[in-house]
């Protein structure tokens, strides 16, 4: 396809850019306190066609796409005699705009972009034209939460807004915003004053020769042309050749407890449960928020690798900051973690993007998703990074969690097709059934799995919530992990957005409406489909309905107020194909925890060409015949585990699925360094496993609550201990000494925090029961002191009793394992605790 050339017009006053659909764009920069675009005299242009192809893995089309685009350079001097260019892409979608030095000295400071796209058009009847010209938009923040809403152009105030920002006049749209940054750049908003929108840096920034700012990106043309639009991915750099080969990025769908029950992150048991209903609906992931603890994490890995389904980490982004944040990465993926949630980084400052660049790059080598969150629009990294599956950048489903004035409207979610999820992937964490206060209709919410695009999707409700609603279960069971090709087939920003996803020969239809109760009628020319069924799911008196039949002409249905439906489109009797997914076998190994030697060396025996996956440091020899030999490296303390993963091909799954990377199954030896002569503080060991009533059991604190780290400096009857394990009945703490210790000295009692409550106690050794006693608030800490000589593994248990069922707080205070040593004084047990020893 030809593209007609855009013009560029040098003025002394001004540098303006005519382009087909976008009429006149004023540009420039402020480049050390100098506007480049006052007093530059043009130098020369050239022109050149670029052709070029990218693959995604993820988005509105997976696959190998192939884009051409002409390209101009304009190189200018400023009255300074300072050299400089604008570069212009041009392609059937749009235009783009950059700026560069390709001969600048040294570093300089670039205070402003100047370029400036009017919205309202001089005339005899100003006011006709402004009200004619539409706006949809968010008020800018750097994490992009805020509620979009649309305004005509004379009703919007001026100030600053977040991309992507859509403008109507007429029929004719254009939609702002940027692509291809990275750390060598901040981030830009729209700021809008006077009828006109600017590009706002978010702050200055250091540059040197090359380019000065990422693309500013203009989408023309239709609403149909904007939404299917591949233009920002298309600007974006391709892959560093470090990345190697991707197709290992797995888009699909994943299950997700924080949303519908808070605390259930550092709780395995949920954990498992919401893996076994994953394996039913045939999904392919499984998001663990925050509560998560290294201890279960292997084990949690392991059981869903099981069903075909892969574990990702929720971190927040200063937990991956600097050389040692981001050594967690290797370590997670060490385990056999598919990929990391990232939360939080809420800015557009050149350093955070920088922070960007290095997470992903480390994520890329290591083979990691990623999804971010809190975190800036995206801008072409699927293209760049093909691990970035997600982004949040949207006020989403979380928002029915903090906030209870209804957060999220049905007009709110019709405009992000038009404009937030234009630009890439969108983690809304749709389907929220159980959302309080929730205005939009069943069919609504179950639409937005179609309507909205992310390369993982995760859906926010219980997966209970799911299973009772068969109509839904069905629908979210066969909806495909990725799409090959999107359609918007009708809709409007301010009233409805019907999207249409195909993959393989099936199409996906979401509609989403805000507004009166209405009948909608959808046109189905453009799937080309003949002799194809749709089943369509809508809302009915009583719930969520279902109805099936053949497709002759435009689908019409009913909808709610704030209503929508949801349809597949098969060749007939092909409709419905979701299967389970099957329970693999394990890979064998053992033993599956090891005692290393004084070397920190083990052996471990596996199945035949199974693979081993290390932590960093850790080396492995192979011995043959299954046989490996593993080595901790130096660092590793006495009474500490590392975990070696074991990896056997496994397939992807269920044949519903499209064809996708082989998902390992995994097992894992954890391997533990001897305990070495001396009194060890029992908190700094490793737990082999723990079950807890509220969140985590927490180390040198007491337990708290639900949330990780929320616990206070231990009390029993009002003395305090520096160390120890927090925990909630019932709960149990397993530790592995691996028979090299000969005493354990500690103290137990209920922390003051929680009065008026009593747990009975015990601790055993090797599955026999060494102590066990009762203990109550405000009673003083029992002392005990045991004989473990020889004891591999020591568990420490916590359970309610019948006449006090409500959780207590139980301190395990100033543990310590002894080897060849005497317990100090202010470890000594008292008669309270020889007493309740059992012989």
């Amino acid at each position: 396809m030809v593209h007609q050339s855009p013009e560029l017009d040098v003025r002394a006053d001004a540098v303006l850019l005519r382009a087909p659909g976008l009429g006149e764009l004023r540009l420039g920069v402020r480049l050390g306190g100098t506007d480049l675009d006052i007093g530059s005299q043009l130098v020369r242009s050239t022109e050149r066609e670029i052709e070029d192809e990218w693959t995604a893995r993820s988005g509105k089309a997976v696959g190998t796409h192939r884009y051409r685009h002409t390209e101009q350079v304009h190189e200018l001097r400023h009255a300074s005699g300072l050299d400089w260019q604008v570069h212009v892409r041009t392609s059937a979608d749009g235009t783009a705009v950059r700026y560069a030095a390709a001969r600048l000295e040294g570093h300089h400071r670039l205070d402003a972009d100047r370029t400036r796209l009017q919205l309202s058009q001089p005339g005899p009847d100003r006011a006709t034209i402004d009200r004619a010209t539409r706006v949809w938009a968010l008020d800018y923040q750097t994490w992009y939460e805020t509620p979009r809403f649309g305004a005509d152009l004379p009703d919007l105030a001026d100030g600053a807004y977040g991309f992507p920002f859509l403008v109507r006049a007429g029929d004719a749209c254009v939609l702002a915003t940027e692509s291809g940054i990275d750390g060598r750049f901040s981030g830009a908003h729209a700021e809008t004053a006077d009828g006109a929108l600017a590009f706002a840096l978010a702050e200055p920034y250091e540059v040197t020769r090359g380019p000065l700012t990422p693309w500013r990106v203009f989408l023309t043309g239709s609403l149909t042309g904007i939404v299917e639009s591949r233009f920002v991915d298309e600007l974006a750099p391709a892959p560093p050749e470090s990345t190697g080969d991707t197709s290992w990025v797995r888009p699909g769908r994943a299950a997700w407890s924080w949303w519908s029950d808070f605390y259930s992150g550092a709780q395995l048991d949920r954990q498992r449960h919401f893996v076994d209903a994953a394996a039913r609906l045939g999904w392919e992931h499984l998001l663990i928020d925050c509560g998560w603890d290294e201890t279960w994490v292997p084990e949690i890995v392991a059981y869903a690798s099981r069903r075909g389904i892969q574990v990702h980490l929720w971190a927040v982004w200063h937990d991956l900051d600097g050389p040692e944040g981001l050594a967690k990465l290797a370590l997670w993926r060490s385990w056999g973690v598919a990929g990391v949630k990232v939360d939080f980084m809420e800015s557009e400052s050149k350093d955070r993007y920088r922070w960007y660049d290095t997470v992903l790059a480390e994520t890329a080598r290591l083979g990691l998703h990623v999804n971010f969150h809190g975190s800036v629009i995206p801008r072409g990294w699927a293209r760049t990074w093909p691990q970035v599956v997600g982004y949040e950048a949207i006020r989403g489903s979380e928002y029915y969690v903090f906030f209870a004035d209804t957060p999220l409207s049905a007009a709110h979610n019709v405009i992000q097709p038009f404009t937030r999820n234009v630009a890439g992937a969108m983690d809304y964490t749709p389907v929220a059934f159980g959302a309080p206060g929730r205005t939009t209709s069943d069919a609504h919410e179950l639409a937005l799995s179609v309507a909205f695009e992310c390369g993982i999707t995760h859906f926010a409700d219980d997966v209970d919530a799911y299973l009772a609603r068969p109509h839904a279960a069905r629908f979210l069971a066969e909806l495909a992990p990725s799409w090959d090709e999107t359609l918007l087939l009708a809709g409007d920003p301010d009233r409805e957005a019907v999207v249409a996803r195909r993959s393989g020969d099936r199409w996906f239809i979401g509609a989403i409406a805000t507004g009166e109760a209405r009948t909608i009628t959808v046109p189905l020319d453009r799937l080309s489909i003949d002799g194809y069924e749709a089943w369509t799911v809508s809302d009915g008196d009583d719930g969520l309905t279902a109805t099936q039949s053949m497709v002759d002409g435009p689908l019409t249905v009913d909808l709610k107020e704030h209503g929508g439906f949801a349809a597949i489109l098969a060749p007939a009797g092909t409709l419905l194909r979701a299967e389970a997914r099957p329970e693999l076998a394990a890979p064998f190994l053992e033993p599956a925890i090891a005692l290393a030697d004084a070397d920190g060396a083990a052996e471990i025996a596996t199945e035949p060409g199974a693979a081993l996956r290390l932590a960093p440091g850790w080396t492995a020899d192979d011995l043959g015949g299954g046989r490996w030999r593993v080595r901790a490296p130096r660092s590793l303390a006495p009474g500490r585990a590392g975990v070696v993963t074991v990896e056997i091909p496994g397939p992807d799954g269920p044949a519903v699925a499209a064809p996708g990377p082989e998902v390992p199954v995994v097992a894992h030896a954890r391997v533990v360094r001897p305990l070495t002569e001396g009194a060890h503080r029992l908190s700094s060991l490793s737990m082999t496993a723990f079950a807890n009533e509220s969140g985590p059991v927490e180390r040198d604190t007491s337990n708290g609550g639900g949330n990780p780290a929320d616990g206070r400096p231990m009390s029993i009857a009002g003395t305090g201990f520096a160390d120890g394990f927090g925990a909630s009945t019932p709960s149990r703490i397993d530790l592995h000494p691996g028979g090299t210790a000969d005493r354990l000295t500690l103290r137990v009692g209920v922390d003051d925090e929680t009065p008026g409550t009593a747990a009975r106690v015990s601790v055993h050794g090797d599955g026999r029961e060494l102590f066990a006693a009762v203990v109550a608030s405000g009673g003083p800490a029992l002392d005990v002191d045991l004989d473990v000589r020889g004891t591999a593994a020591i568990s420490l248990r916590s359970d309610a009793l019948p006449e006090h069922p409500e959780p207590a707080h139980v301190d395990w205070a100033a543990g310590r394992l002894h080897v060849g040593d005497v317990p100090s004084a202010d470890t000594a047990p008292g008669d309270d605790a020889r007493a309740a020893i059992k012989e």
